[in-house]
């Protein structure tokens, strides 16, 4: 079997700057670069580093989805952490939101989240959080970057302030009352029939004792897991199955998390699913009738449909776009006062409750949208008729982007040029996966189909 140095990863190591953080923290194959327990180990000592602020006691909080490689990076970062003199705090297998959450609670220093998201298990990924709950920022990324670069540990511990590693026992019950307040008191789910398909990840203990506990009965789907079916055909990335179940069951609601939580997804009583953003339309109503709403309007990314934008302004509010990844919506939000953001994938974030995007507490913002409206949720929940969107992926390894050949650039403007005001291309490299993604909308759904297809040729030819 192959073995892997730290000092020979030439994907991510070039000359003096070492890549490791993308758009959400650090991603990778298990056990290859940057996935490798060498690797975790050199970032629990620069993270820890970093972090150590003064004399007190510094404390990280370390929190895991259900993955197999989650055994191999949990007791890497620790050792890293430990090597610092830091304090490690283990949560076991835990929500991304609920790590946020205890950093502020248990007023630690760092948090980390080890998971890939919605990725499958051969995935998985280091996410950072500050003692305010939030991401780290891309400056702070680099500083622990270059820690990595220059092997600076010389700051480590001596042996008698090495850090100690405990778990916490009663972390899943603090998290199951955080997200249980931020549900109207005067509200109950009694009477309410809900499958909730926790995708065989982290929130597959929590999600359904929350909705229990407030009153509903619980169908569960996607909560046996066993280390290699996280987000396999389940979770809000496949959520064909909750919709089958919804309908079987003949309940009034179904919830489909992702693998680490921080998103959702719905879909009614018919089974029919509603993405992020007809989630933000029913939350950014609710919050307007309640006078609750910041900002004038809400937060979306580049991603969320057109008629989305058209509804909240028919509704006298506004949409700011801003580049792809939850970490984007956030920053804004914080910038400028706004108090409810998210992607159309189902990353929602409610700055008044939590500092990420919380699937769970999302879910409950829905499931009271519908109790106070009164009627079905296939009646009260479609807000808007989308546009015609479709997105492919081309797959991409690396090296010199293709975007910026000539021959992909006049298949944009050609297909920009056609479509007019009347819709949009919008064409990214993604920052978790080796992919380009190309995204058109219009008002013709074969013209759209065309135009992705014949996008999407070029760049594989330009490869």
């Amino acid at each position: 079997m192959a073995r892997l140095r730290l000092t020979a990863q030439p994907d991510f190591f070039c000359g003096d700057k070492v890549k490791l953080f993308g758009t959400d923290g650090i991603r990778g194959k298990a056990n290859i670069a940057p996935m490798t327990a060498d690797i975790a180990l050199k970032v629990g000592m620069a993270a820890g580093q970093q972090f150590m602020r003064g004399t007190h006691r510094h404390r990280v909080v370390i929190a895991k989805d259900t993955r197999l490689s989650g055994y191999m990076l949990e007791p890497a970062l620790t050792a890293g952490f430990i090597a610092a003199g830091m304090d490690v705090i283990l949560v076991g297998p835990m929500p991304t939101p609920a790590v946020a959450m205890l950093v502020k609670s248990l007023r630690a220093d760092l948090g980390v989240m080890i998971s890939a998201s919605h990725n499958g298990y051969q995935d998985n990924g280091i996410k950072l959080f500050g003692p305010d709950g939030y991401k780290l920022s891309d400056e702070v990324e680099a500083q622990i970057e270059a820690r990595i670069t220059g092997n600076q540990f010389s700051e480590l511990a001596k042996p008698e302030t090495l850090g100690r590693a405990r778990r916490l026992d009663d972390a899943q019950g603090r998290y199951i009352e955080f997200a249980k307040s931020t549900f109207p008191k005067s509200l109950t789910l009694e009477g309410l029939k809900v499958v909730v398909d926790c995708a065989n990840g982290a929130a597959y203990q929590v999600a359904p004792m929350i909705l229990r506990e407030l009153g509903a009965e619980v169908v569960t789907i996607g909560t046996s897991p066993d280390g290699f079916n996280i987000n396999r055909d389940c979770g809000s990335t496949a959520p064909h199955w909750l919709s089958e179940t919804v309908r079987e069951e003949k309940a009034h609601i179904g919830i489909a998390l992702d693998g680490d939580a921080d998103r959702v997804i719905i879909c009614d009583e018919t089974g029919h699913i509603a993405d992020g953003d007809q989630l933000m339309a029913m939350i950014a109503t609710q919050c307007q009738k309640a006078k609750i709403l910041r900002g004038g309007g809400i937060v979306a990314t580049q991603m969320s449909n057109i008629g989305l934008e058209q509804y909240l302004r028919s509704i006298g509010l506004s949409m700011v776009r801003t580049k792809v990844g939850d970490r984007y919506v956030v920053e804004h939000m914080r910038a400028h006062g706004f108090n409810v953001g998210g992607e159309q994938s189902g990353h929602i974030i409610l700055s008044d409750y939590a500092t990420t995007g919380d699937g769970i507490i999302a879910a409950l913002m829905i499931l009271a949208y519908m109790l106070e409206d009164g009627r079905k949720l296939s009646v009260c929940g479609k807000l808007f008729t989308p546009l015609p969107q479709l997105l492919k992926n081309v797959p991409y390894a690396g090296g010199v982007s293709p975007l910026h050949k000539p021959e992909v650039k006049k298949a944009i403007s050609s297909a920009e040029a056609t479509l007019g005001a009347k819709g949009r291309i919008f064409i990214r490299e993604s920052g978790t996966e080796p992919l380009i993604r190309v995204m058109a909308e219009g008002e013709s759904e074969p013209q759209i189909h065309q135009m992705v297809d014949g996008i999407c040729e070029t760049i594989k030819n330009a490869l």
